[in-house]
């Protein structure tokens, strides 16, 4: 179903979809870790801030 709203709505850009698609485990696993590392790097930044 998901996908189907996507080719309706990309219309010509069906091949962007289908590379996201084919790929979406490596892409979102890179994201995921994105945002852990962000995260976990902001708490031990201001965790050394509030102690100087």
């Amino acid at each position: 179903m998901v996908e189907t709203m996507i080719d309706f709505m990309l219309g010509p850009f069906t091949a962007i979809s289908d590379f996201y698609f084919e790929y979406q485990i490596i892409f979102n696993t890179l994201i995921v870790g994105f945002a852990l590392y962000k995260i976990i790097f902001n708490k031990k930044k201001n965790k050394d801030e509030s102690v100087s």
